[in-house]
């Protein structure tokens, strides 16, 4: 659980950072959301690369994380501006599972 929420704050930070140097965007407040999803991906991805958990679970839990995002988003800001956080989302949690299936022990916590 510690290093989810290393991968996490890292993943928000360098996130965040990038979005904020590279890219003019006025709203601070949707780059910090979208950096956080971009966050949470990356924790979550980690935390359920175990084999305790079954593929159900993994894609459920994931599944769960997007619509929290699109709710919140969608109270905070709108539900346009809200799409592009699930996108991030998604496409962070399965690059992750992508590149764990390249090893041959089909994970990156070793």
């Amino acid at each position: 659980m510690k290093r989810a929420l290393i991968y996490f704050g890292l993943g928000t930070g360098i996130s965040f950072l990038i979005n904020f140097l590279f890219i003019d965007e006025e709203n601070i407040g949707l780059e910090l959301y979208y950096a956080i999803a971009f966050g949470i991906a990356w924790g979550l991805a980690y935390f359920l690369d175990n084999p305790k958990f079954s593929l159900f679970q993994k894609m459920g839990s994931s599944f769960g994380v997007m619509v929290l995002l699109v709710i919140f988003g969608a109270l905070v800001f709108n539900l346009e501006l809200a799409i592009p956080s699930i996108l991030k989302f998604s496409t962070v949690f399965v690059a992750y599972y992508l590149i764990a299936s390249f090893r041959a022990s089909k994970t990156l916590r070793n």
